[in-house]
């Protein structure tokens, strides 16, 4: 066998349907389309309109709001940070801060800031420095021999009377 006469497998290449070549072809004047007019047309979207009467994502009310002052922080369990201790990637005997648990790889990006949660056992005695912790974080690593210190993120008024996170 020689590279020119390889042929694809019997029936696993299908030809291209070629639309709007005569009545014969079964798929001829209206290519399959059906109507002529805006349907026929590429580029057109008519998603969602109801022919000039208020459409019906217009008629429900609306609902809900998004604060925009409300904080978003990264998460990170117990169970990860102790993890990260037994790789030596966390010193347990120094402070653990914010910026050691983004530059160990433990949390991505700290957003607004690192809230720990109580998943996971936590045997190591460290001291966490962060933004925010669970109830149930805050009594495993009490009960680890550790202290968990929350630093609170600043809010600074502005000028039109509203405020802003720092």
């Amino acid at each position: 066998m020689k590279l020119n006469e390889l042929k694809p497998q019997e029936g696993s290449v299908k030809e291209r349907m070629r639309v709007g070549r005569g009545i014969g072809s079964g798929k001829g004047k209206t290519s399959g389309r059906g109507v002529k007019g805006q349907k026929a047309r590429t580029g057109v979207s008519i998603n969602g309109f109801e022919g000039g009467q208020m459409p019906l994502y217009k008629r429900l009310p609306k609902r809900g709001f998004n604060n925009i002052f409300a904080l978003s922080f990264a998460t990170v369990n117990l169970g990860r940070l102790q993890k990260a201790i037994d790789e030596k990637k966390i010193d347990a005997k120094k402070d653990i801060t914010e910026d050691v648990l983004v530059e160990s790889g433990v949390v991505r990006r700290k957003k607004d800031g690192i809230r720990v949660l109580g998943n996971g056992e936590l045997k190591a005695k460290v001291t966490l420095i962060v933004s925010g912790a669970s109830k149930p974080a805050i009594a495993a690593v009490e009960k680890a021999g550790g202290k968990l210190e929350i630093i609170k993120k600043e809010v600074a008024p502005i000028k039109n009377g509203k405020t802003s996170k720092k």
